[in-house]
């Protein structure tokens, strides 16, 4: 099995402001380093991954740019061609897709920067795709054992285990064979802990129906809406997760996050 990674990083972040303004929030420090780092890693140890495609803005391009060649082993010649050095110090390619915009006004959406990626890398790979800027615990080798059994769309799925939080959040509803029978945003009474992350997994053909999706005039920004949209046509399954989770979407979070890694996470 081999799969594409894209990893999401295409957003303005205006909550993060003035942190975020001048600087992509997957770039954001977290425990010492950006959180984009610990999701590549997380991939890059994937036998399954084939390349790793970071989906950005033409405004945050360079950033990423010259943030993965700080990445490179040691020893890398710097008379390498450019590209040759971009992600080197990853064991898969690692690369950056740039929607052409430069503010939030102009931006394509998530799902709208997902299609940009499909047609201008000409994907018709099987696809995993996961938010830049979310610090995750999902076990990547396990969405994706699971996914090939099934050979269905997965969702990272966490239990957050209150209620009162899922109220602010997307709730998932699942049957005993982990299908997803429901999608809620934002319930006021929620019937399950469980809510939907930024982390999909795809069969190859997905661009088709993203495109129906888009055509028939769905919300381009949240990929939540896609995969409700999905599952209403086809069978989506969870893969429940319940070891960490945090969506940095606010100085509040981000805070939580940094204290988190801090504890746990830094060697």
């Amino acid at each position: 099995m081999s799969i594409k990674a894209i990893v999401l990083a295409g957003g303005y972040a205006k909550r993060l402001w003035p942190l975020t303004k001048e600087l992509a929030k997957p770039l954001v420090d977290v425990g010492g380093r950006p959180v984009i780092s610990y999701i590549l890693a997380a991939l890059d140890k994937s036998k399954h991954i084939s390349e790793i495609l970071i989906s950005t803005n033409a405004k945050f391009e360079d950033a990423f740019n010259k943030w993965l060649a700080t990445q490179n082993a040691s020893g890398a010649s710097s008379a390498a061609p450019r590209q040759a050095l971009l992600g080197s110090g990853f064991s898969k390619p690692v690369n950056v897709v740039a929607e052409p915009t430069m503010a939030e006004g102009e931006k394509l959406g998530a799902i709208g920067g997902i299609n940009f990626v499909f047609d201008s890398q000409n994907i018709t790979d099987e696809v995993l795709i996961i938010g830049g800027d979310n610090l995750i615990g999902i076990d990547i080798s396990k969405i994706i054992n699971e996914f090939a059994a099934k050979g269905a769309p997965h969702v990272g799925v966490y239990d957050i285990k209150n209620r009162e939080k899922v109220k602010q959040l997307g709730e998932v509803t699942i049957n005993s064979d982990r299908k997803i029978i429901r999608f809620r945003e934002k319930p006021e009474q929620p019937e399950t802990t469980l809510i939907s992350t930024a982390c999909y997994l795809f069969p190859a053909g997905i661009r088709v129906q993203i495109k129906n999706y888009l055509s028939s005039g769905g919300n381009k920004d949240a990929p939540g809406y896609f995969v409700k949209w999905l599952a209403e046509r086809t069978d989506v399954y969870a893969h429940v997760f319940d070891s960490y989770w945090f969506d940095i979407g606010d100085h509040e979070t981000l805070e939580k996050a940094r204290e988190f890694a801090r504890i746990n996470l830094i060697k």
